[in-house]
């Protein structure tokens, strides 16, 4: 079954991911991921690197000077980029099924409001967060004020880490004793798919 270290190995891999983005800072940098591919080590990596670039390319396309063409070319590559952390949310997810599927349920079992891998997915943001406000509070070309407001906020973002690593661990025990029923609902997003976004299929008449 799933060790309950799991989440603190999460967290580990994402500071490590975000870290990695920042020696090069650039959105075109190739990944190398250091975990051998089809583990969910791999995966975790690459869900952070995934985020960190997306969380550059939503700054960038906010410059009010920006090219029109760039800025949809930009949005054309968000929007990929979404679909890409969807997918592989969905693959963390097949990975948790794989844990804890077969596990017979309490008769008083729960059904919880989104999978773990959802939960794993705001966790990793929560990271690309931490780094950022951290830049913003080292910085020394602020007031006083918007400093302290920096402080303030990288504290409840802290705080909100220590309590999504118990929250996330405790939810994985859950579906361990079959506290909770481990249940998977794919997103099934319809604007990517040219059979079903009425403006894609409509071009092919």
């Amino acid at each position: 079954m799933v060790n309950m270290n799991f989440i603190e190995k999460s967290n580990a891999i994402f500071a490590q991911a975000v870290k990695d983005y920042h020696r090069t800072d650039d959105v075109d940098a190739p990944i190398h991921n250091p975990y051998q591919t089809g583990t969910i080590e791999y995966d975790l990596y690459l869900k952070n690197w995934i985020d960190t670039v997306q969380w550059h390319l939503e700054d960038i396309i906010r410059d009010p000077n920006i090219d029109p063409v760039e800025a949809l070319a930009l949005k054309r590559r968000i929007d990929h980029s979404n679909q890409d952390r969807t997918d592989l949310v969905e693959r963390i997810d097949s990975y948790f099924w794989e844990q804890f599927h077969e596990v017979q349920p309490q008769p008083e079992a729960r059904i919880n409001t989104e999978s773990p891998a959802w939960a794993i997915d705001r966790l990793s943001i929560l990271h690309v967060k931490l780094w950022h406000m951290q830049e913003q509070v080292d910085r020394t070309d602020v007031s006083a004020e918007q400093h302290e407001k920096c402080v303030a906020k990288m504290a409840v973002l802290k705080e909100q880490l220590g309590d999504m690593t118990t929250s996330i661990s405790q939810l994985l025990a859950d579906y361990e004793a079959g506290v909770r029923i481990m249940k998977v609902y794919r997103q099934m997003k319809m604007y990517n798919d040219p059979n079903l976004n009425p403006v894609l299929y409509g071009k092919k008449n």
